[in-house]
């Protein structure tokens, strides 16, 4: 959302890329993720054009056509029963939050799936595994979330104590496991700049706080952590203690909070290694993701191997 706003006319604009690509290798399934910008509404012409052009990626542009005039015809040629093609797919756009699936960074993401068409395959985005109300449960209810990083519960936040005060009262606790903090993310690391066991984690100086710029606070998920396109990254690639007193996430714990292993090794300076994380997809999400579409295309070769067997044996 922070983003230079530019659609099409943006040189770093990959997706004309992407379909050339697909209706090149004709894959049996694709993956898209990018920023939650390209729902908004000014964008809404260029995203619906940009999934026409996914489920029909051979049904390109004539010689001169601008883009809207290529979303027009395609509209068209949708709605009259004319467009057809020997490739297409089926497109599956969701926005989800990371931190629905185990990941400790509020992170809203756009995924984008597709299918060939001629697989016949069904699929649906993975349901959502944490909640904010099970974080609360655990946190200001049983008390568990507090018992397990060994502290005493602080004081209930201003503003929570309705919420709350609903999940005492529901007869059942919530179905889904709890958000992931930011605390539970540092888990076993030092302060930085302590130990030398874990590679990336010095600290880097110059952190402060202004308005709009107030760093992750501990026992929430993380804030969206930024890749700094504007410069360095900002307050929510900072740590917010409770005392009000800030600092920058060393590289090894903005790792953490993007669910890479402490094994995965960053190079070059502080901030390039940030917009690297800031840029990149959370591991954990991914791997949800990514196995879901691996299921599903098994069952689809399995499905085609049975047929092609029962052709034989008739």
């Amino acid at each position: 959302m922070g983003g230079k706003h530019l659609a099409h006319d943006d040189s770093r604009d990959m997706f004309p890329a992407a379909i050339n690509i697909i209706a090149r290798l004709r894959p049996r399934a694709f993956l898209i993720e990018n920023v939650k910008g390209l729902t908004r509404s000014s964008f809404a012409n260029y995203y619906q054009y940009i999934l026409l052009r996914l489920e029909y990626p051979e049904a390109t542009p004539r010689p001169g056509e601008d883009w809207m005039e290529h979303l027009r015809r395609l509209q068209q040629a949708r709605s009259s029963g004319g467009l057809r093609q020997s490739l297409a797919y089926n497109v599956t756009p969701t926005l989800v939050n990371a931190a629905d699936y185990g990941v400790p960074q509020r992170r809203e993401r756009v995924f984008i799936v597709g299918f060939r068409r001629d697989l016949g395959v069904e699929w649906h985005f993975p349901r959502e595994t944490h909640s904010l109300d099970a974080l609360l449960h655990s946190q200001w209810v049983t008390g568990d979330y507090w018992r397990r990083h060994g502290m005493e519960a602080p004081a209930m936040p201003v503003g929570l104590a309705a919420r709350v005060r609903r999940l005492r009262e529901s007869l059942l606790p919530p179905e889904h496991q709890p958000w992931l903090t930011t605390r539970d993310a540092l888990v076993g690391l030092p302060e930085p700049g302590t130990s030398d066991l874990f590679p990336n984690h010095r600290q880097q100086p110059g952190a402060r706080a202004y308005p709009g710029h107030t760093g992750s606070p501990l026992d929430l998920p993380a804030k969206t952590l930024k890749a700094g396109d504007h410069g360095v990254p900002g307050g929510e690639n900072m740590l917010a203690y409770p005392d009000g007193r800030v600092r920058y996430f060393s590289l090894r714990e903005a790792a953490r909070i993007q669910t890479f292993p402490d094994g995965y090794v960053l190079h070059g300076s502080w901030s390039e290694a940030m917009r690297q994380l800031g840029n990149a997809v959370p591991v954990r999400l991914a791997q949800v993701v990514a196995s879901s579409l691996v299921e599903k295309l098994a069952l689809s070769r399995m499905a085609e191997a049975k047929s092609r067997a029962g052709r034989r044996a008739a």
